[in-house]
């Protein structure tokens, strides 16, 4: 696996032999960056990546020049990997977090222009995460003490997940693209 565009382009992510994650496949990642480079540029902004297996999908935006992020991984393995994985690219502006992804967004404080999740294909509220995003609010640090969501009024919540999920009629739906078996559905506030 590498990473496939921007300052990291071909720098390889080698996880080991009994690694559990499923990555995005390259052709995937490829067309994913596509889309969103064709409507942002993403140098400034910020993203967090839910169930970030491998770290690969937080070095591509970080390639990318977004500004930094938070990667979520429940997995300690995986979050030991990405953790070293960042360290040998010199990446210091990511921090990954070795949490639940759904105890991570009761709790997060923070705003992201892009939000990414990479579920496990067989996760049982798969389809509830769209609304968990939405609904999640926080109180703003600033003067007026603002309710705040953790995506940005003009960012994208994207998901990976199999053809068996169809998002369409959600209220934040966008658009959905597929790569070969992989589909990502694009949300955002109306």
């Amino acid at each position: 696996m590498r990473i496939i565009g921007g300052i990291l382009k071909g720098k390889s992510i080698l996880p080991p032999a009994n690694y559990q994650a499923r990555p995005t496949t390259d052709f995937a990642k490829e067309g994913l960056f596509n889309v969103i480079e064709n409507e942002y540029e993403l140098e400034g902004y910020e993203f967090l990546d839910l169930f970030a297996g491998t770290g690969a999908i937080s070095a591509e935006f970080v390639s990318r020049g977004a500004k930094g992020g938070v990667c979520v991984e429940m997995n300690r393995n995986n979050c030991s990997f990405i953790i070293k994985m960042f360290s040998s690219l010199k990446i210091k502006t990511v921090k990954c977090v070795h949490c639940n992804v759904f105890d991570f967004i009761e709790l997060c404080n923070r705003q992201f222009d892009f939000i990414f999740a990479d579920p496990p294909y067989s996760l049982n509220d798969l389809e509830l995460l769209p609304d968990k995003i939405f609904s999640k609010t926080f109180v703003a640090s600033d003067v007026q003490g603002n309710q705040k969501s953790i995506l940005s009024d003009d960012g994208y919540f994207i998901l990976e997940h199999p053809e068996s999920f169809n998002f369409s009629s959600h209220t934040n739906f966008v658009k959905e693209k597929k790569y070969g078996n992989v589909h990502f559905s694009f949300f955002q506030h109306k």
